[in-house]
């Protein structure tokens, strides 16, 4: 055992935390994983972190027990705030658990920097929170890192190399500003209740400045609308962000007879600059 806490399906028993799925909820319930995920999150000895969707606190006291400075856990569902208590007190001063939604709760009211997120992102809002992160209005972020887990498609959206049928907008927002690895594999009966699909934890590092200039604004407008009509040539499916699309590719060195997924992450920022300069 991690700590002296009773087992979670205890937890859940005790207080009647049945997942739902209106929340996206999926509890993970093996404390030698949920530590071991928390270890993924590397040193968290001199950090703050911040958890979305603790549920019953599984990654909470594996956060805890690694030794986390302060973990801050937002929770939308009310049922799961005395199970988050209990934690609390064995664990004088370290955990704030919130009943709030993470889309409007603001972290850095509440924690100080150094600050890691690690989290069991609830399905329903782990893609937008996630794009939230690495698109702030001013990089770095106030994260250093991110160790989070998704349903195993998305992640492989995340770290997707062009050509794959998973490249996409994800991959370029993630790869352009951080470090992004999957470092975990779960299979469906690891949660309770088991979801349909596989799972990963894909680990972020920001990087401290973007790997390509590029205006994040214009990149994010064109990568938007590249992967918007997939199937096009880029020269039809980004008329709408410039009329002189095609001397603009030709530029920065793409054909505008290529697909959005056949190009690379240094040639899109090239073709943000070219189009953000005129």
């Amino acid at each position: 055992m991690i700590d002296d806490l009773p087992p979670l399906r205890d937890v859940i028993a005790t207080h009647d935390l049945a997942a739902k799925k209106s929340l996206g909820q999926n509890f993970l319930l093996d404390l030698n994983l949920t530590a071991k995920i928390a270890r993924l999150a590397g040193d968290l000895t001199a950090a703050d972190v911040l958890e979305i969707g603790p549920g019953p606190g599984g990654l909470t006291r594996g956060l805890l027990a690694e030794g986390a400075r302060k973990v801050l856990a937002i929770e939308k569902d009310p049922r799961c705030m005395p199970a988050l208590a209990e934690i609390a007190a064995a664990y004088p001063d370290r955990l704030q658990a919130i009943n709030g939604d993470a889309l409007t709760v603001n972290p850095l009211e509440h924690l100080s920097q150094p600050i890691k997120i690690a989290a069991n992102l609830p399905y329903n809002v782990g893609t937008e929170l996630l794009v939230r992160w690495l698109t702030p209005p001013e990089w770095p972020p106030f994260w250093e890192s991110l160790t989070l887990m998704f349903q195993r498609e998305v992640a492989q959206r995340i770290v997707a190399a062009p050509g794959s049928k998973t490249y996409g907008r994800l991959a370029l927002l993630a790869q352009w500003r951080t470090d992004a690895k999957i470092v975990m594999d779960l299979p469906p009966e690891a949660f309770s209740p088991p979801p349909k699909v596989n799972s990963a934890v894909v680990h972020l590092t920001a990087l401290p400045a973007p790997r390509y200039p590029a205006d994040a604004g214009t990149l994010n407008k064109v990568v938007a609308a590249a992967f918007n009509q997939r199937r096009k040539m880029l020269r039809s499916a980004l008329k709408s962000v410039s009329p002189d699309i095609e001397d603009h590719l030709i530029a920065a060195g793409i054909k505008p007879t290529e697909r959005a997924e056949q190009v690379g992450l240094e040639a899109f920022c090239a073709l943000a600059r070219q189009l953000h300069k005129n």
